[in-house]
């Protein structure tokens, strides 16, 4: 039975195209300006919102778009802003980690402004939370055109579990997913650990991922005993 189905422990890969983006109200904005490239506001979009709520996920579709480069802050830090932005777009994510080097990001914007390239940049938040010690960064951030992405509704997180789920070649019963929505915090980033406990757990009981088997691994999460 589908309800029924055990976790089979197989490598999985989140699907990341243009298609397995799940929209919703919380979401729109964000795919819409995404869309809209290269008619942008301005050349830069910073990106902002929750762990797991799907920037990546629009970082890479914007890099299918546009033939886009996907950089780490380590990458920024060391590399020659000019080099990074030749090809025209360029990706910077987590831009908000402790790892950022001010100086590096402020030069690299400097760089894209100088040929006009396209720069995208991912936060949890805005940057005047981010501890930007270089004022000139600081002025430079104000020139991107700002994009929230926020917490999904219900419907929204029904749609994220299953795909979760799905990514992980499994099936859940429709209940199964119902029981998880209305008992979890309105978070992606709890969708996350809780599908992937449930998943994990599965697999080492050699369990079937019925309704009670949730039950349990939600308990266990609400005691942090994952």
């Amino acid at each position: 039975m589908v309800g029924d189905q055990m976790s089979l422990g197989l490598p999985h890969e989140t699907a990341m195209g243009r298609e397995d983006f799940l929209r919703g109200p919380s979401n729109e904005a964000a795919f819409d300006m995404i869309e809209l490239w290269p008619d942008w506001p301005s050349t830069w979009l910073l990106l902002a919102g929750p762990v797991g709520a799907g920037k990546s996920h629009l970082a890479r579709i914007w890099r299918d778009k546009t033939n886009a480069r996907i950089i780490t802050l380590d990458e920024l830090n060391r590399s020659d802003p000019m080099v990074l932005v030749a090809d025209g777009a360029v990706v910077i994510e987590d831009a908000d980690s402790r790892e950022r080097n001010d100086t590096a990001l402020f030069h690299l914007l400097n760089a894209a402004r100088e040929i006009g390239s396209y720069v995208l940049i991912t936060a949890r938040a805005w940057p005047e939370s981010w501890g930007v010690e270089l004022p000139d960064l600081m002025s430079r951030l104000r020139l991107t055109t700002p994009v929230e992405i926020f917490e999904p509704d219900e419907e929204l997180l029904r749609s994220v579990i299953v795909k979760l789920f799905a990514d992980r070649q499994l099936v859940p019963d429709p209940n199964v997913v119902e029981f998880i929505v209305m008992r979890m915090e309105r978070s992606i980033a709890a969708a996350i650990k809780i599908v992937d406990a449930i998943d994990r757990e599965a697999l080492a009981r050699r369990r079937t991922i019925t309704r009670p088997f949730a039950s349990t691994i939600l308990k266990e999460l609400d005691d942090g005993l994952h």
